[in-house]
This record gives structure tokens, C-alpha cells and sequence, in this order.
């Protein structure tokens, strides 16, 4: 709910400040009084655009405030968490400043915005109809939105645009994985030949160590028999070998423990020294044995190391780790041919996303179609007592190609006003009391779905008079029995319903003019009522008019203001 407006060097407005309450508020007043500048700043805090032309004369900057209860949406309040809005206090207060140079500001709470934020908020704050671009109803989607509240659907439609996320979050992986797939398939035809060649090599662990020992072998073949022969002689093989010495030793190291016994065990020493001499010299007998001289062998063997030296070159490895390669290369090309299967298995995903999506979307049409026909009904049978007898309206379900995440239709209300005319959208309605009062037959029907606290109306009386204006007025007092209603009005039918009478007049101060609101009780509301009906406010039979218009209205006569509970304290 607004709870005060302020405005300061808006147009004609000097400084004006008006608390307003629940129920139903009218702003009455001559002609050019300024009743509609101060809908205009209000505007300014739903997101209309400022112009500098909308500065008083003389003044540098305009300012418009607005204080607001803070609602119980969750969504709106989430949206203000997001923000860093602190709505402990329960209310938030937003500011638009116009600055004649320079660039103009926003504010809420006391803390700069912008002004499509403060228009985000103060948007789902109050809806305003009339001449003002800010009309929610006007757009599709708080239309669809609330359809789906008038069908009890709400549920219906979060399942489809939980089904759609779904849908589109496995659409999503299919796409990844066709793409790494498509990766993976260029990568396989890269790696299948290289596998294939170092496979073709096969190559075994520590095959190039062997190799190259072989081949030093082989090259030395002459010079290790000479060695190992020699070797061999002067251990073992020769009459003057180490082993043939041990034998001389081994007797004069018996002599010696003979004459001292404490030297025997220097004869165990000799037996070890002649039992690892003897192993040694069988040892150099066997690798003597093994040195072969092969040139035909020597040859292969470098053929086949110069083999892996180049395979290593290519590949762009050391030759030790060539069989490691092989292997990686194997188990790389296997991962990737596996993988591919991954993609059958997303396939099928998606394709039970989509089934879930469309059955879901299938059973919110199904409530769609229903709501729409009832709200036709309903609405339709309220615009003749708004002054359209040939009134239609019709709640269009377009079919989509595929369900979206609102559903498989797109949701759109149209209204056709006279006879022979083909409804048309709420946003093409030319006339502003005529949208104002479609507005109304939509809110009157909408009221225990649509849950903007504060409703606006602009020329709501545009083009009507008589028992017409008496039905409007009844609609606009029903309609603020749930909620704040704001209207200007010219008709003494509607400001004898109102809760709250405020008159905007227009003065002069300093030699410019100056627009102020006056709340008006008793007998300056009888006078204000007289003054609408046409008579002379000072007369006694204007003045009776008006009492009677007044007690006509609390009293709940047939007048078409019977749809709520009488209330006293008109001031008749």
C-alpha cells in the first residue's frame, strides 16, 4: 500500500504532500487543476522515463517520494534481498530526482539506485491505468501469469518450466558431448595410425637398454675374449694362477700354526680366499664362453636400434619410453572409442525430458483452456454495466511450435468495445477511460489472484454519466475492499464512493501557479459533490443533491454502489 506521497517543483506542484490510507481515494477538482501531473509523478516511480521539461518553472530539479508498506510476495521480497534492501522497518521508500543539467538519480531506502530498479519495485507496488505507459496488464506475460492464478494453475505452470529446465539442462549435455564427441573423433584419427605404428614396433620394456648392451658386446667381442682369457689364465687356467699360489701359501700357513696355534684361524681365511678365487676363475670360464663374435647378428641389431631411435624421433619421445607410449597410446584411443556411448544414453535422456515436457505442458493447457473460457464469461458479463453493451473479451491461447518454459501456448487477452469490431490486444485500446474501466472489469473479476497492492486510475469516468457512472463507481468500491484504489475522477457518482475525498486546487503564489490537496470532510466534500453535479455549490439544492447522493451511497441502494457494505461518516 502507498502510504505518502511526496512531490517538490514537479510541473505546476510546488510542494505537495498526501498520506493516503486502505480502501478507495478520489482526487477531484476543476479542469487543469492538476489532478493528472500528480499520476504523471507517480509514474516517475513505476520506470516512466524523466524529462527535464516535467521541472517547475525556475527550479533546477524535481523530486518525487513515494512510501510503501512492504508486501508479503516472496518473489518481490527476494528480489529486494538481491538488491541489499533492509525491509525491516516494513516499509521502503522510493525517490526520483529530475535535474534540469546533469544526469537525473534514484534512490531506495536513502541509497542511489537506478531508476529501472525503483521502477522494478514500485511496478509490482501499484499498477496505474489510464493514459500512462505503465500498465502490467498490458503485457503478456502478467497476463498468462495471471491466468494460470484464476485456474488455480500455478503448480501446473512451475512443473513445466522445472520439466523445460530439464529438457533444456539434457539438451545442453547432448550438445557438450556431441561437441567433445566430434573432439574425440578427431582426436581417434589422430592417435589410431600413431598406436597402430607403435604397436607395430613391438617394443618391450628395457628393449633399447638390452640393445645397446648387446651391440657394445658385439662391437668388443674380440677384445672382451682376449680380456676374459686372460683373466681366466691368471686365476685359474695357468700352471702359475692365483689358485696354484694359494696352494704354496696353504702349506706354509700350516708350518706357522704348527709352531704358534693362536695363527690357525688365518687358515680358515686362506679357504675362503681359495673357494671365491675358484668361482671366479668357473665365473670367467662361462662369460669366455658366452663372448660370441657375430658380425651378421651385430648388424641386425643395429638395424633394429636405429629402428627405435627414429620411432622415437618421430614420435617425440625418448627410445627407453617408446613401449610406454605404446601403451598410452592404446589406452587413449580404447577411453575414447568407449566414451562415445555416452551419447546414446543422452539421447535417450533428452528424449525423456521432453516427453515429461510435454505432458506437463499438455495438462496446464488443459487448466488454460478451462480458466479462459470462465474468465471470458466472467469479465464479458461485466463490461455492459461499465458502459460497453456490445462489450467482448477473450482470453487468445496461441499454440506455440514447441512448449517454452511458460507452457505450450502463448496467453493474451483481447477486447472488442463496439459492435462489428474484431477483439483486439488491452494494449490497443485507444481510449484511456475506456482501458480504465476494461482494467477495472479485470480487476473486480482478478481480485483474489492479482495481488498489486495499489491501483491507479486516470479518466476511469472518460465518456460515461448516469446509471453507467453509478456501476463504475460500485465496481471501484468492491474492488478496494481488498485493496488501495486511487482515481481521478470528474463524476460525483465515483467521489461518493470514495473512502477518501482529496480536491486539487490551483493557486498563485509569487506570480506563479501553485497546485495543493485539500482532503475535504463534511461540508466541503457536500460542496465538492455539488460542484460535480453540475449546480451551484452555495445553493441549497446542490447542496441537497449532494446529501443525498451521499446518504444514497451509504445506505447501499440499487444505485449500483451495492456491492459492499454501507459505511457512515460521508459528512452529509
Amino acid at each position: 500500500m502507498l502510504r505518502e506521497l511526496r512531490i517538490r517543483n514537479f510541473a505546476v506542484i510546488e510542494e505537495l504532500r498526501v498520506e493516503l490510507g486502505p480502501g478507495l481515494t478520489v482526487l477531484s477538482g476543476e479542469t487543469g487543476a492538476g489532478k493528472s501531473i500528480i499520476v504523471g509523478a507517480l509514474s516517475l516511480l513505476l520506470g516512466e522515463r524523466a524529462s527535464a521539461d516535467l521541472i517547475r518553472g525556475g527550479e533546477e530539479r524535481a523530486v518525487v517520494e513515494g512510501t510503501f508498506d512492504v508486501p508479503a510476495d516472496e518473489e518481490w521480497r527476494a528480489r529486494c534481498d538481491e538488491a541489499g534492501l533492509d525491509l525491516s522497518e516494513g516499509w521502503i521508500l522510493l525517490r526520483r530526482e529530475v535535474q534540469r543539467e546533469g544526469r537525473n538519480r534514484a534512490w531506495v531506502n536513502g541509497t542511489p539506485a537506478t531508476a529501472g530498479l525503483v521502477g522494478e519495485l514500485g511496478g509490482a507496488l501499484v499498477d496505474l491505468h489510464g493514459q500512462h505507459e505503465h500498465q502490467a496488464l498490458l503485457r503478456r506475460g502478467p497476463q498468462r501469469r495471471i491466468l494460470d492464478a484464476w485456474a488455480g494453475a500455478e503448480a501446473a505452470a512451475a512443473r513445466v518450466r522445472e520439466a523445460w529446465e530439464a529438457r533444456r539442462d539434457a539438451a545442453d549435455a547432448l550438445e557438450r558431448e556431441r561437441r567433445r564427441g566430434a573432439e574425440r573423433r578427431a582426436r581417434a584419427e589422430v592417435l589410431a595410425p600413431r598406436a597402430a605404428e607403435l604397436e607395430g614396433l613391438r617394443v618391450g620394456d628395457g628393449e633399447v637398454e638390452r640393445l645397446e648392451a648387446s651391440i657394445r658386446r658385439l662391437e668388443h667381442s674380440e677384445e672382451l675374449l682376449g680380456l676374459s682369457a686372460g683373466l681366466y689364465d691368471a686365476v685359474y687356467g695357468s700352471e702359475t694362477s692365483l689358485v696354484d699360489r694359494l696352494g704354496e701359501l696353504r702349506r706354509a700357513l700350516e708350518r706357522l700354526a704348527a709352531v704358534d696355534p693362536d695363527t690357525a684361524e688365518l687358515g680358515s681365511l686362506h679357504e675362503s680366499a681359495r673357494v671365491t678365487l675358484e668361482e671366479l676363475g668357473r665365473r670367467l670360464a662361462d662369460y669366455r664362453a658366452s663372448v660370441e663374435h657375430d658380425p651378421a647378428r651385430l648388424a641386425s641389431l643395429r638395424e633394429r636400434h636405429d629402428l627405435l631411435l627414429r620411432a622415437a624421433r618421430k614420435f617425440g619421445t625418448a627410445p627407453a619410453e617408446l613401449a610406454r607410449e605404446a601403451r598410452a597410446a592404446r589406452a587413449e584411443l580404447d577411453a575414447l572409442r568407449e566414451a562415445d556411448s555416452a551419447g546414446a544414453k543422452l539421447e535417450s535422456d533428452l528424449a525423456d525430458r521432453t516427453a515429461e515436457l510435454h505432458a506437463a505442458a499438455a495438462a496446464l493447457t488443459v487448466a488454460r483452456t478451462g480458466a479462459a473460457s470462465r474468465l471470458e464469461a466472467e469479465v464479458g458479463r461485466l463490461l455492459p454495466d461499465l458502459g460497453f453493451p456490445d462489450g467482448r473479451f477473450v482470453v487468445w491461447l496461441g499454440p506455440l511450435p514447441e512448449p517454452g518454459p511458460d507452457g505450450a501456448e502463448a496467453v493474451e487477452f483481447l477486447v472488442g468495445l463496439n459492435a462489428g469490431f474484431d477483439p483486439a490486444p488491452l494494449a490497443r485500446v485507444a481510449s484511456g477511460g475506456e482501458l480504465s474501466r476494461v482494467m477495472l472489469a479485470l480487476k473486480t473479476t482478478l481480485a483474489e489472484v492479482d495481488d498489486v497492492p495499489c491501483l491507479v486510475f486516470d479518466e476511469i469516468d472518460a465518456g460515461i454519466g448516469g446509471r453507467v457512472a453509478h456501476r463504475v463507481a460500485g465496481r471501484l468500491a468492491a474492488v478496494a475492499a481488498g485493496r488501495q484504489v486511487f482515481a481521478i475522477t470528474h463524476l460525483p457518482q465515483i467521489a461518493a464512493a470514495a473512502d477518501r475525498h482529496l480536491r486539487v486546487e490551483k493557486g498563485e503564489r509569487d506570480g506563479r501557479a501553485v497546485t495543493r490537496l485539500v482532503p475535504l470532510e463534511g461540508e466541503e466534500r457536500v460542496e465538492e459533490i455539488a460542484r460535480m453535479l453540475g449546480g451551484d455549490p452555495e445553493r441549497d439544492v446542490s447542496r441537497r443533491h449532494a446529501r443525498e447522493l451521499l446518504d444514497a451511497v451509504a445506505a447501499g441502494d440499487d444505485s449500483g454502489i451495492s456491492s459492499r457494505a454501507p459505511r457512515s461518516g460521508r459528512g452529509s
